[in-house]
């Protein structure tokens, strides 16, 4: 065991030791927000992410779940890297392998180490009543800027979060100063205006939220501002100027060996699809709304090539994939100019 003086020290060592880029503590009983997170549930800006409302007391008072706890441990894992030229927009998160995987299994062994010190832990990566980003604040790995994303001064806005809960007692670092300042650029640039205000995001707007989150039909309004955005959307991390900063990710777990053209991924079947994305973020999305999503970006970026591939799926005992297929054709059809009255 360590000496209580370095523990805090001891832990960050660890911690890098396993490849996790940055580490911070708070108190177990710290201050979380509570009346934003409550308005923002009640006004429905979390769309149909509905577990987002289920025990919102332990959620903003994670003491309450476990009295012994002391200490919040707050960690972060550099994601950053370049995007593959490609047809089509994977956001950086998901091109690689699941992160909840890749980062629990860290979480784990760091729990391990904690044990050794006398401890009993609990790991979260976006697991249980857990508000990650408050915590990383609290916990001084960087502040949630305007977009609402955690900016840290050596990353950037790319870090997966990760929360370990602990009976043991480390010294609380302190909170990070908000760098945004007058910069609006996340607002400025979200294609959907999902950033409804400084630090305000309605989610039923996001295109994040939309190609992933959201199983039914893509609104109309949306659709042509989704783009070229296959799943996710980096728009408010890509534009923010502390990406300058942002450093190449070092879990080569996370890159992506590549994937077909998107005519092809629209003709898949589901062991296509599950063999190319196993253990993977995008695995989850399922087939239907994979293609739901491509037929939406050939709507945005496709040409004449793209027009069989899309009658096909046009042709689909599937509601869903018909719907959009066609509103894809029409699309590039007006692109053409040509009538299709």
């Amino acid at each position: 065991m360590v000496e209580h003086d370095s523990l805090n020290a001891a832990c960050r060592k660890q911690a890098l030791s396993l490849g996790i880029d940055a580490c911070g503590f708070a108190p177990i009983d710290v201050e979380l927000r509570g009346d934003y997170y409550r308005k923002w549930i009640a006004e429905g800006k979390h769309g149909t992410m509905r577990w987002m409302e289920n025990r919102i007391d332990t959620r903003l008072h994670p003491d309450k779940a476990w009295p012994e706890a002391k200490t919040i441990v707050a960690l972060g894992l550099n994601y950053y890297q370049q995007e593959p030229e490609r047809r089509g927009r994977i956001s950086k998160y998901a091109l690689g392998k699941d992160y909840h995987k890749v980062f629990y299994k860290k979480l784990k062994q760091l729990c391990t180490w904690m044990r050794e010190q006398g401890g009993d832990q609990r790991p979260y990566v976006d697991t249980g009543p857990i508000l990650e980003k408050p915590l990383a604040e609290a916990a001084g790995l960087g502040w949630q800027g305007k977009s609402t994303i955690i900016i840290n001064k050596k990353f950037g806005p790319y870090l997966f979060l990760g929360t370990i809960i602990t009976t043991l007692e480390f010294d609380r670092d302190p909170a990070i100063k908000d760098h945004c300042g007058r910069c609006t650029k996340c607002i400025d640039v979200c294609p959907t205006r999902a950033i409804t205000a400084p630090y305000q995001l309605d989610a039923r707007r996001c295109i994040a939220y939309l190609t992933i989150e959201h199983d039914g039909p893509i609104p109309i309004e949306f659709r042509r501002a989704i783009g070229d955005r296959l799943f996710g959307c980096d728009a408010c991390l890509d534009i923010c100027p502390w990406v300058h900063w942002a450093q190449q990710t070092a879990e080569a777990k996370f890159t992506h060996p590549g994937l077909p053209d998107l005519r092809e991924m629209l003709a898949w079947d589901d062991d296509a699809f599950h063999a190319a994305f196993a253990g993977t973020p995008v695995r989850r999305l399922k087939l239907p709304r994979w293609k739901r999503n491509i037929c939406v970006v050939l709507g945005n970026i496709g040409t004449d090539e793209d027009i069989p591939a899309l009658r096909q799926a046009a042709s689909s005992q599937d509601p869903l994939l018909a719907e959009h297929a066609a509103w894809a054709i029409q699309e590039i059809e007006l692109r053409k100019g040509v009538s299709i009255a």
